[in-house]
């Protein structure tokens, strides 16, 4: 009589390999974050656009003896946004010969940089950062919707 020999896998095997896969995708999504992964993102982007936007105003006022840019008042904290003319000159005097284009919070504006076009145009823009300066002529800019540090300030 001849014994009939099945190669293959039991479904029991099957289910316990999937179980197994499963943990382990699970530990790596938790371990991965990617939540906090983008959080990160966004704030290194912030840090690099406020450090930007205060390299494009230093460079404006070592061209202008050290004046600033129209829009930015001692002893004033203000957001960099469309709302005000002052802004709109303040961005069309920064861009495109101190900086390429305005950068953006990634929370506002879709993201999208404000570039030399939408400072004069009639399109709203915020940037979602803000500039402030002091008595000793100290400029501040700062990112207050950061997600991780409570709040991204450069200053100089």
């Amino acid at each position: 009589m001849k014994k009939l020999v099945s190669s293959g896998f039991t479904l029991i095997e099957l289910l316990v390999v999937i179980g197994i896969l499963a943990i382990l995708l699970a530990i790596t999504l938790i371990a991965i974050n990617p939540a906090r992964q983008f959080s990160q993102s966004n704030d290194t982007k912030r840090n690099s656009d406020v450090s930007a936007i205060l390299n494009a105003i230093n460079q404006y006022m070592a061209d202008n003896r050290g004046s600033l840019p129209t829009g930015v008042w001692s002893d004033t904290a203000q957001t960099i946004a469309s709302g005000d003319s002052s802004w709109t000159t303040f961005c069309s005097e920064l861009v495109p010969q101190y900086i390429a284009a305005l950068p953006v919070d990634p929370l506002e504006n879709n993201g999208t940089p404000v570039s030399a076009t939408d400072c004069t145009g009639t399109t709203a823009w915020d940037t979602g950062y803000i500039v402030a300066t002091t008595t000793n002529n100290r400029l501040t800019v700062s990112a207050p919707q950061a997600e991780i540090a409570t709040t991204i300030f450069v200053t100089r």
